[in-house]
């Protein structure tokens, strides 16, 4: 078997696990607040709830598209690169819940260790076959920074070392950082603007009348991350 098509089987394979993993941990919503040494009721760095249901798109979109890619570009050159560097990231995922009953501080770390592989795989998606490659990883890749910087802003509240507050703006300001500079290399896949932007219209809505502060800073870097986002659309019409 070829190197590249055994890539292709390993990636949809994972791709499987980990979409499966949440009916291994059916009643995971969230670390409990309890998980640290100063409990985490209602941080004002997690977004809504309602928010979280993404992932069932990302689950399903990135099934369907490496099945897509195993399905017609199993030996393909320009998917090769992408897939070395997502199976790792889906590999952590589909154990991810697991660890995250367990330990909030090996969730962040594992969490951290899929955006970076997930960010990987997005720079290195084929530019042709978007709507399979590049857009499902980006809206994973996307949702993935967000989710990795609230677990620092959780960590660092839960740990005492800053408060609530304090720490939701840090994490607010460093997901922005990332999610910016991002979207502004890559130039394409504007699904990692929009995972990004839902989670901050989330943490928006999460703090209505509860942190008028961190609910302005969400709501300012969602407008900001617009600009990055249009721009790669436009540019992605014309691919």
């Amino acid at each position: 078997m070829m190197p590249r098509t055994a890539t292709a089987i390993a990636t949809f394979v994972l791709a499987i696990l980990f979409a499966a993993a949440p009916l291994l941990v059916p009643d995971f919503g969230g670390f409990d607040p309890d998980q640290f040494p100063v409990p985490q009721n209602h941080p004002p760095v997690q977004p809504a709830g309602y928010a979280f249901a993404i992932w069932g798109l990302i689950y399903l979109w990135l099934v369907v598209g490496l099945a897509f890619g195993l399905w017609k570009r199993r030996d393909d050159t320009t998917w090769h690169p992408m897939r070395v560097a997502l199976a790792p990231s889906l590999a952590i995922g589909a154990i991810w819940l697991a660890v995250a009953t367990a330990s909030p501080v090996w969730a962040s770390v594992l969490i951290w260790a899929m955006l970076i592989t997930a960010l990987a795989a997005l720079f290195r998606s084929p530019v042709q076959d978007k709507w399979f490659a590049a857009l499902p990883v980006g809206l994973y890749a996307g949702w993935l920074t967000a989710a990795s910087c609230v677990s620092l802003g959780l960590l660092a509240a839960g740990y005492g070392l800053v408060d609530q507050t304090t720490a939701a703006i840090a994490a607010t300001l460093l997901a922005l950082v990332i999610a910016s500079g991002v979207q502004t290399q890559l130039k394409r896949a504007p699904s990692y603007g929009i995972a990004v932007i839902w989670a901050l219209l989330a943490v928006v809505i999460a703090n209505l009348g509860q942190n008028a502060t961190v609910a302005a800073l969400a709501a300012g870097g969602g407008v900001a991350m617009l600009i990055p986002t249009f721009k790669a659309w436009r540019a992605g019409r014309s691919v």
